[in-house]
């Protein structure tokens, strides 16, 4: 639990709002995750600002319901289409080894950057960036960076391993959009 001026304080621009552990282990809710990602934005912090939904609600095929609740609930609390950024993190992949395909990640982009066209207009949309971040590693990272809605990773795991991490940072490079 850090405050806004805790994080200026030390010179901190960004933060990740609403990661699914901080939604499954402090029940933090959409409407708590967007006021968080309002008042970041509000006080000049960069929100990274996470969606993704739990294996039984992609296996039940809830998938684009539950980001489409998620993005709104963002976009209700930011009125205007300011600096920030969506993560896409399926929870069911989230420390699990299991990732994403590159299509299934750019269905999920391709469906945030609508919601956001269809609310602030196809330039605000596209200048939108959404990172994917369901164990994105080494093996996987290019396939993902590939695809049109992707605009980058928020890596976890992977950043661990120094030599993982720099091989992802040298692929991600090649991708720069």
């Amino acid at each position: 639990e850090v405050s806004i001026p805790m994080l200026q304080e030390v010179g901190i621009n960004c933060a990740i709002v609403g990661h699914s552990e901080r939604r499954q282990y402090f029940s933090e809710t959409d409407d708590s995750v967007a006021i968080k990602s309002a008042a970041c934005l509000e006080k000049g912090i960069l929100p990274i600002t996470c969606v993704g939904e739990t294996r039984s609600e992609r296996e039940s095929g809830q998938t684009m319901n539950v980001i489409k609740r998620q993005v709104t609930a963002v976009m209700d609390k930011v009125p205007t289409p300011r600096n920030l950024v969506v993560a896409y993190e399926p929870v069911w992949a989230i420390g699990t080894g299991l990732s994403a395909t590159s299509a299934q990640a750019q269905e999920v982009h391709a469906y945030v950057r609508q919601l956001w066209a269809e609310r602030y207009g196809s330039s605000a949309a596209q200048s939108l960036r959404i990172l994917y971040g369901g164990s994105a590693t080494p093996d996987n990272i290019a396939g993902l960076l590939e695809q049109k809605d992707v605009d980058g990773g928020l890596v976890g795991g992977a950043a661990l391993k120094a030599g993982d991490f720099a091989r992802m940072v040298k692929t991600a490079v090649t991708y720069r959009k």
